[in-house]
């Protein structure tokens, strides 16, 4: 029987430059070694005045970064970052909506040249805030919107993953889940798989948690918020979540936290 092949896929809040950044850019840095993920999607990534945090991330470990601007929030723009071993054939950003909010989100997306057919690989980083969730049912719709205009059905499987700052049970994730519709009976539904869901160990997962030392002075309920989400299997046996687990959840050996985020990995298949 030929053996499945696979690529590992990865995401992380890197949490911009707050906290002990050098120290915390030392961590990560460990972590990707660590992992060597094929493609690994960054939220909260800086890009000015000649500064790229992506490309200090990845320096000297084999990527290609494509990066797509989310706003000027902090006095500097921020967004979202896909790192990729492969190269990178074709990206674009779209821009989310806000719902009325000061937020400014957005989704980016980069068509990656894998030794198994062109992967279209899309990154993303919802509203925060908790009572945002009817900011976020807009977000994830036109999230579900994009990756089906740039990756239409026949192509690989795509893969989806980010911070959407909603646990597994709240309405923006069971929409991507094809669990609801978030409208009427009728309505058009999409279904992307929860690799950490399917292909997990059974517990809760929770990538933003009081046990991480960065995160325990905002007294925040741990909770799952951090996705990798595959639309898949198709009937060429590509994208189905293999295995998937939490990651960059341990202090590196500077004994510092990489972000105040955990990270999730996952292994998935793309065809025989």
């Amino acid at each position: 029987m030929t053996p499945q092949r696979t690529f590992r896929a990865a995401t992380l809040n890197i949490w911009n430059i707050y906290g002990p950044w050098q120290e915390r850019l030392v961590a990560i840095r460990e972590g990707l070694v660590a992992l060597a993920p094929d493609v690994i999607g960054l939220q909260e990534v800086l890009r000015h005045d000649g500064y790229d945090q992506g490309a200090v991330v990845s320096e000297g470990l084999g990527y290609h970064v494509t990066w797509g601007k989310a706003s000027d929030g902090h006095g500097f723009p921020v967004g979202n970052a896909i790192l990729s071993r492969w190269p990178v054939l074709a990206s674009e950003v779209v821009p989310l909506p806000h719902g009325g909010s000061d937020e400014r989100r957005s989704l980016v997306y980069a068509l990656l040249d894998s030794p198994y057919g062109p992967v279209p690989f899309f990154c993303t980083h919802l509203n925060w805030k908790f009572h945002h969730g009817h900011v976020r049912t807009l977000q994830v719709r036109a999230v579900a919107d994009a990756v089906l205009r740039l990756a239409p059905d026949g192509s690989f499987p795509p893969v989806l993953v980010g911070d959407f700052n909603a646990a597994p049970e709240a309405d923006e994730v069971r929409y991507l889940k094809g669990l609801t519709n978030l409208g009427a009976l009728g309505d058009p539904c999409v279904y992307f798989a929860d690799a950490f869901e399917v292909a997990g160990d059974g517990t809760s997962g929770a990538t933003f948690a009081k046990r991480n030392a960065h995160a325990e002075p905002l007294r925040e309920p741990d909770r799952r918020i951090d996705y990798i989400f595959v639309r898949g299997p198709d009937d060429g046996q590509r994208g189905e979540p293999r295995d998937a687990r939490v990651c960059f959840d341990a202090p590196a050996s500077n004994g510092v936290f990489p972000s105040d985020h955990f990270g999730v990995v996952a292994t998935i298949t793309a065809g025989r």
